[in-house]
């Protein structure tokens, strides 16, 4: 059975992998090397294919488009004038609008006023407070960026601009999850995105030459061993930052904060779409377009073997819709361990991400999720209150009116 590809969203680098940081653990920095691109910014052609394409598989739907990096504002702003002028021209009057995923380093009144004009919602990169922040967010001259980032917050806040906060959980900052929330309350805004850094590092005899990073597991198969990274967030440590979290949100902001991850388990709860691909059921929805046209299976798939091929010759509607990504997609759910596939939480976190899904299971099978033991302990802890939000939202009643609830 073929998957809608209006469901699809892909994922946009019109930079590649450039960027003016170097954070400590950027993922992403080394696909320059790893992929040996020849062009350094999206070509002209190559955007407008993309555009034109990515129109016609939404339909009539509104279409979101994403763009991401490396960071895109090294592309310049005319750049994304013509964005927006090729919109309008392929869009012909269709719901349009986008998501800007940034460090916020270049904003300035001019990118501000073209975000404001045009309805963009910026994504902005902080860890936390000045301390947990420039932990690992340093520019390429090892310079900190906390002043910077923050600069770059009270423009979009001047400009109006709607914009979330987006925060890597790792090892130097999980132990002060309240401290971080706080700060992104009173600062960033109402809304809220934490990704978990989990990375393996390579094996200089095995593995590429010249990268950090090994590559991601492919579902359920076995996987060479490789050392989980020394900045990676344990499970134990990902589960306190939650939980405290979670505990401080649910009694104070339900419907005035919005975190991410609260959404997509309450969602999940509900039996809704989650949001996120990663507590989806099956993945897959959620392509990586480089700067060349090539299309990867996933953000986190940015690999050879895992290049579906190129807009500029086969329709994206084509390569979305192959063999190759429908069994990458569904994959995800038909290769999980034994212990899963009876997990009181499996409902609620559907395996995570399959790229943190190289540990091996009570019964020796491959698959299980890195961060498994702290899924549990969030889950577990968050499901009774959950299904008591949840039960409010069916009749009738906001989710905020748990906080009128003894806990």
């Amino acid at each position: 059975m073929h998957k809608n590809t209006r469901s699809y969203a892909v994922l946009a680098k019109p930079a590649g992998a450039r960027c003016n940081l170097a954070c400590r653990y950027c993922f992403y920095l080394e696909k320059n090397k790893l992929l040996k691109v020849s062009v350094d910014q999206m070509p002209s052609a190559v955007l407008e294919s993309y555009t034109r394409q990515y129109v016609e598989i939404h339909g009539d739907v509104e279409i979101q488009f994403p763009w991401q990096g490396g960071e895109p504002m090294l592309c310049g702003l005319d750049f994304f004038r013509e964005v927006v002028r090729l919109q309008q021209r392929y869009g012909r009057g269709r719901r349009i609008s986008n998501t800007f995923q940034t460090n916020g380093i270049l904003l300035d009144d001019a990118w501000s006023a073209f975000f404001a004009k045009h309805g963009f919602l910026v994504g902005l990169s902080i860890d936390g407070p000045q301390k947990t922040h420039d932990f690992c967010r340093i520019d390429r001259a090892g310079q900190p960026t906390f002043e910077r980032v923050m600069a770059a917050m009270a423009m979009l806040k001047e400009h109006e601009v709607p914009f979330n906060t987006l925060t890597v959980i790792h090892r130097g900052n999980a132990a002060h999850g309240l401290e971080i929330y706080r700060f992104l309350k009173e600062h960033g805004g109402a809304f809220m995105q934490f990704i978990p850094l989990v990375e393996r590092e390579t094996d200089a005899e095995k593995d590429q030459p010249a990268l950090d990073w090994a590559a991601p597991p492919f579902y359920g198969y076995p996987t060479r061993p490789r050392r989980v990274s020394p900045l990676s967030v344990t499970p134990d440590a990902f589960a306190d930052f939650y939980i405290r979290v979670f505990d401080e949100w649910v009694r104070k902001d339900v419907g005035r904060v919005f975190v991410q991850f609260f959404d997509a388990a309450l969602g999940n709860v509900l039996g809704a779409p989650s949001g996120v691909c990663c507590y989806s059921a099956v993945c897959g929805h959620a392509a990586a377009l480089e700067v060349n046209g090539d299309l990867y299976a996933c953000d986190h798939y940015v690999y050879p073997e895992y290049r579906l091929g190129n807009i500029m010759e086969t329709p994206m509607q084509q390569l979305l819709n192959s063999r190759m990504q429908r069994d990458f997609g569904e994959a995800k759910q038909f290769s999980l361990p034994a212990c899963c596939q009876t997990c009181d939480v499996l409902p609620l976190c559907n395996g995570g991400c399959p790229k943190n899904r190289f540990g091996i299971s009570a019964g020796g099978k491959s698959g299980l999720n890195y961060l498994c033991a702290g899924y549990q302990q969030i889950f577990r802890h968050m499901q009774p209150v959950l299904q008591r939000m949840a039960a409010l939202i069916r009749t009738g009643m906001p989710a905020s009116a748990i906080m009128t609830q003894p806990h």
